[in-house]
């Protein structure tokens, strides 16, 4: 015979307070393990020296140490020619030299074999080499490094080494700005996979503000795995800018797990190829719906607007003179007209805006930056569903402000020092 139970009141309403706790414990868990954890890899200082890489020597000697030192010298023969300069003594060409980078090498008692690299120092090649790898440089690009395997898509969740090989990239002598997030602290939660897929400009431009970048550059790496400690296969894609714009990919394979590290090695120069191809080609320019400043009106409009401020002002002047004072009955002088302030006078203001979910606050804060007198703008905090605050610099007064901000149809309460204004 089955037996069944019912709880009563008081030991029901005690299982949904343990219920209730028990998912308070888990969300808490989750929210640490989204900022925890050891994450970040900061980005090596960028050289503006030119780097020749991957040279292979192969030299004989009566000695080991004898033949790595006439390897050197070959390698740093071999590099000058890649740089077609001019023919220079071997003496010279190591007066150029600042360093040489083992790649891989292998000594044995009368041989050297070696991948080697080359740097020389750009401040005295440039003489021989004349404005060469002097070209314009891109406007920075924010970099967000996508990881794609096993159905997951990471940026800086955690350390990968995707992430590590832009780090570890020499971006001096590129043409591309690239502006390389360490991946620590917030960024891990600003900088993910589905930032990529956004289009709203207000969203990207609060980012690329946080960085100082002028737009985005996304280089995508999806990594199969055959079967353990077999072949890697990698799909890499370059995209580019807020829509998400594909630029141009292609394929690698490493032979085995121990072999990843230097194909994504291969595939950031490659990378960095199709960067700056699209740079010389017109492509890697900064979207300019990312600048939401305070759009510029017609000369004839503003020559209204103009017009319109200073009848106002009159007829309120008007008005105050018709006013007797208080001692006496004659009529008092016009009150001065309150002009604008100087040209590059302006004070900040705190604008509590009420956005109740993501399309308020993205019309609100552009609403805002379009208001004419705003100069500038800033994010402090958001609260998708709640009062979000933002800095407003403003050519004006606050009660100008709050006059022009009615204007946009805003609904404006006016502090001290702060509006709170809604739609």
């Amino acid at each position: 015979m089955i037996q069944t139970f019912s709880l009563t009141p008081a030991l029901r309403r005690s299982a949904v307070l343990a219920a209730v706790l028990a998912g308070l414990c888990a969300l808490g868990v989750v929210v640490w393990a989204q900022v925890g954890g050891e994450r970040g890899i900061a980005p090596i200082a960028s050289s503006s020296d030119i780097e020749v890489m991957g040279i292979e020597v192969d030299v004989r000697a009566e000695s080991g140490s004898a033949a790595r030192e006439q390897a050197w010298e070959e390698a740093q023969r071999k590099a000058w020619a890649r740089l077609d300069g001019p023919s220079l003594s071997d003496s010279q060409i190591a007066g150029l030299v600042s360093a040489i980078v083992i790649e891989r090498e292998r000594l044995g008692p009368k041989r050297y074999i070696a991948t080697l690299g080359v740097v020389f120092d750009r401040q005295r090649a440039s003489r021989y080499l004349g404005a060469a790898g002097e070209a314009t440089r891109s406007a920075p690009m924010l970099l967000l490094p996508v990881t794609i395997s096993a159905g997951t898509q990471m940026v800086y969740e955690q350390r990968n080494p995707w992430q590590r090989a832009w780090a570890e990239f020499q971006a001096g002598q590129s043409r591309i700005d690239y502006v390389r997030p360490a991946g620590a602290g917030g960024d891990s939660l600003l900088l993910t996979y589905g930032q990529t897929g956004r289009r709203s400009r207000t969203w990207w431009r609060n980012a690329l503000d946080q960085f100082g970048a002028a737009d985005v550059l996304v280089p995508i790496a999806q990594l199969r795995y055959t079967y353990p400690g077999g072949p890697i296969e990698g799909t890499f894609t370059a995209r580019f800018g807020p829509d998400n714009e594909y630029l141009d990919g292609f394929d690698m394979t490493a032979a085995s797990p121990a072999e990843l590290p230097a194909m994504l090695e291969r595939a950031v120069v490659r990378f960095d190829r199709i960067f700056t191809l699209a740079l010389a080609d017109g492509k890697l320019r900064p979207d300019p719906t990312l600048n939401i400043g305070t759009p510029e009106l017609d000369p004839a409009l503003q020559r209204l607007l103009d017009l319109g401020r200073a009848l106002r002002a009159q007829e309120r002047a008007a008005a105050s003179a018709s006013q007797p004072t208080a001692e006496s009955g004659d009529a008092i002088t016009a009150a001065p007209i309150q002009t604008p302030p100087p040209e590059g006078s302006v004070a900040l203001y705190t604008v509590q805006v009420a956005t109740p979910d993501a399309a308020a606050f993205d019309g609100s804060i552009s609403a805002v930056r379009g208001t004419l007198g705003v100069r500038s703008t800033g994010v402090r905090s958001t609260a998708i569903g709640g009062t979000s605050v933002m800095t407003v610099s403003y050519a004006g007064s606050i009660a100008q402000l709050a006059d022009a901000l009615r204007a946009r149809g805003f609904t404006v309460r006016q502090g001290s020092n702060a509006l709170a204004i809604s739609r």
